[in-house]
């Protein structure tokens, strides 16, 4: 069976080459910018064009789609951007800027008519420098030479830090072929990601689950990451290692001397690239934390109980915000979700509104008055005490297994 898997190496581009991924990332920040251009002013025209009682085909038509926005640019960027041509670069990068702009309409669309789930989609922004340097190619247009060198069009064949040989083997045998792939530069480093289907049948076999492995209710908290309790009795606390409190001391002294520097200066662009490397550790760190604590929980528990957050309202608390974004609770549950899926496991989600931490593990009923201070309390109808995460945990998973007997 075929899975859809993402896989990021960084690479070790020369000067040039380098340079050469500056201008394909400045390349797409343009095409996004003319297409959504492109689509607002003949949006425009249609409003006013039905004003003005025009219907049916005489309106204007808005290029929704990539292919009539990958039309529109062909028609214009030999006038307005005569430079694509004279520099040589990869026609392949327009295209996906489309695509990914194509994307961004699709799901405002269905958003606003209320055909996709989640959150409600904004219509896309302007692409700035400030957002970031990417640019995509499409299929296997890029694809690995070797364990070690990449090849980009109109780039040439990059050097990659990392071994790529789990890639490379399972592409040479027919079980993973390339869907895409993503370069990004941050802090002064570049990676690429590629989008890859991958028949990964053998490998979650050999890391399939036991099975009589234990279930368990995991509750999420600041002060204690995870509190866990298994159903054989036994319990286990994880503790986040914090790693953006760790770092604002040094965060602190970068920023301060970031902007104390002259404008355009070359002390600024240094300082800007300290500050955007603290921040690249913190996210690294914090992604290693949770793969490696998702997936020993996957291969680990036959079943996996969770919490439903919504953590996009919990962070508009201005005094937890930073806390909660250092944690990566949405993170963690997202891999939980895809890994138990790998490895044989099962996640139960609970209802948003399941009472977890307030109900009595012991009688069932529910503690209106607590508070999100109480670390323990005492049941008023059985008097039994309670440590808050561990009996939030024991009852997810008692709701998880009352849920699946029935």
């Amino acid at each position: 069976m075929s899975h859809k898997q993402g896989v990021r190496y960084e690479l070790a581009p020369d000067p040039e080459q380098a340079a050469l991924m500056g201008r394909h990332a400045g390349l797409s920040r343009v095409v996004e910018n003319f297409c959504l251009e492109i689509v607002r002013k003949k949006w425009a025209q249609r409003k006013a064009e039905e004003t003005y009682g025009i219907t049916g085909d005489d309106l204007t038509k808005v290029p929704w789609s990539a292919p009539a926005l990958e039309k529109e640019w062909r028609a214009a960027h030999g006038e307005r951007y005569p430079w694509f041509a004279e520099n040589r670069l990869s026609s392949r990068v327009p295209k996906e800027a489309c695509r990914v702009r194509a994307a961004g309409f699709s799901n405002y669309l269905k958003s606003r008519q209320g055909k996709r789930k989640g959150a409600r989609m904004g219509f896309p922004p302007w692409r700035k420098r400030k957002h970031g340097s990417r640019f995509r190619y499409d299929a296997d247009r890029t694809k690995p030479l070797d364990a070690r060198t990449v090849r980009l069009p109109a780039i040439g064949d990059v050097a990659v830090r990392e071994d790529m040989s789990w890639l490379t083997s399972r592409m040479a045998t027919g079980q993973a072929r390339i869907l895409g792939a993503t370069i990004r530069e941050q802090a002064g480093r570049w990676w690429i990601s590629f989008q890859i289907e991958v028949d990964r049948d053998d490998l979650n076999k050999r890391r399939q689950v036991a099975a009589d492995a234990p279930a368990c209710g995991i509750d999420l908290g600041l002060k204690t990451f995870a509190a866990i309790r298994n159903s054989d009795g036994t319990r286990e606390e994880i503790h986040a290692p914090k790693l953006l409190k760790a770092a604002q001391r040094a965060l602190k002294r970068a920023n301060r001397k970031l902007s104390k520097s002259a404008e355009d200066s070359k002390n600024r662009a240094k300082a800007r690239r300290r500050v955007a490397a603290l921040h690249l550790r913190v996210a690294d760190r914090r992604r290693d934390f949770l793969h490696k604590t998702t997936t020993r929980l996957t291969r680990t528990k036959s079943a996996i109980a969770v919490e439903t957050l919504n953590v996009r309202g919990m962070v508009k608390n201005r005094r937890l915000a930073r806390a909660l974004s250092d944690a990566g609770f949405g993170e963690f549950v997202r891999q939980l979700g895809y890994k138990a899926d790998w490895y044989g496991s099962r996640i139960w989600k609970a209802d948003r509104f399941f009472p977890s931490s307030k109900t009595c593990g012991a009688c069932g009923r529910i503690n209106r008055a607590l508070a999100l201070a109480d670390r323990t309390w005492v049941c008023p109808g059985c008097g039994v005490l309670h440590d808050r995460d561990d009996n939030a945990a024991g009852n997810l998973l008692a709701a998880m297994l009352a849920d699946t007997s029935t």
